[in-house]
């Protein structure tokens, strides 16, 4: 399976581009006439027909942007929400050993609630988990901000949480939650990006596909696997970035977290996320980038 998820994810990362104008051009330079129009096509370097001025910026969006990034700033996190799936793209994180150790909240006063910045089409709902066998699963843990009531209760927006599977969000992905608190006593500061994995398959007929659940009536998607990349920035400066991927399914909670480390490069691939690229624009201390084992 893990051979599977590693090679679906190199899939996720081919992209295909392709162009065509058709037009008239000033004579300066001539391309075959192309047999669907009868119009000979625009010379890559003879600019935008002459006839044909492109239409204002302004005029182009005169009743809006039918969409925009959905950023959501909060006190100790940010998000990147995705309305097509109702669950976010991605949640970051900043960890240090301060704030974990001051305990200025109780998790007993939160509950779940949806999330009034996102539409209502587009919203989670927690009539949406009920019955469905999964857990409100946290993207940025409600134990990695316990050091303010409301940095706690921001934790437990549904725009936060994904249909997780019980076994896995109470067990091994709890332990992995723990681990990069634990991060914290020996770097100066624990950077966590959380999120979904909607990975493709191979099916009995051959071919590949890429499904997923949706819970309640608001179609609320199950993510096919679950992604933490933790960048530690150590005291002296340096950078050692670590990527684990699982299955959004039971995983028995004594397997180590190191089988559990890809490339990050699989994730960049299967999220469209840029992790290194970026690390790279900001800092020359990249020193460890754990590869995890490779026949995942």
């Amino acid at each position: 399976m893990w051979k599977l998820l590693r090679s679906r994810c190199l899939l996720a990362g081919v992209s295909l581009a392709a162009g065509t104008g058709l037009g008239l051009t000033l004579g300066i330079h001539r391309d075959p006439v192309d047999r669907l129009s009868g119009l000979p096509a625009i010379a890559a370097d003879s600019g935008p027909p002459a006839l044909y001025p492109p239409a204002p910026a302004t005029e182009i969006v005169k009743f809006g942007f039918p969409a925009a990034p959905q950023l959501r700033s909060r006190e100790s996190y940010m998000l990147a929400y995705d309305p097509r799936t109702r669950n976010a793209a991605w949640v970051l994180e900043q960890l240090d050993a301060g704030r974990l150790q001051h305990k200025g909240s109780e998790r007993g006063r939160c509950e779940f609630r949806e999330d009034p910045s996102v539409h209502e089409y587009h919203r989670a709902r927690n009539s949406d988990f009920k019955g469905s066998g999964f857990d409100r699963g946290h993207l940025a843990a409600a134990a990695n901000h316990r050091h303010s009531q409301k940095c706690m209760d921001d934790t437990f927006y549904l725009s936060n949480v994904v249909p997780q599977n019980p076994n896995l969000n109470q067990n091994a992905w709890n332990n992995l939650e723990k681990y990069c608190r634990s991060q914290t006593k020996y770097n100066k500061n624990v950077y966590i990006c959380t999120g979904p994995l909607y990975l493709p398959r191979l099916e009995p007929d051959g071919k590949v596909y890429v499904k997923y659940e949706v819970i309640g009536k608001n179609h609320v998607a199950v993510p096919t696997h679950m992604f933490k990349v933790v960048i530690l920035e150590k005291h002296s400066g340096e950078i050692e970035l670590q990527s684990y991927v699982m299955p959004n399914q039971p995983v028995q909670e004594n397997i180590p977290l190191e089988r559990f480390l890809v490339p990050i490069e699989s994730i960049e691939r299967a999220s469209g996320l840029l992790f290194v690229s970026n690390i790279l624009k900001r800092t020359n201390n990249l020193k460890t980038i754990t590869a995890g084992i490779s026949d995942l």
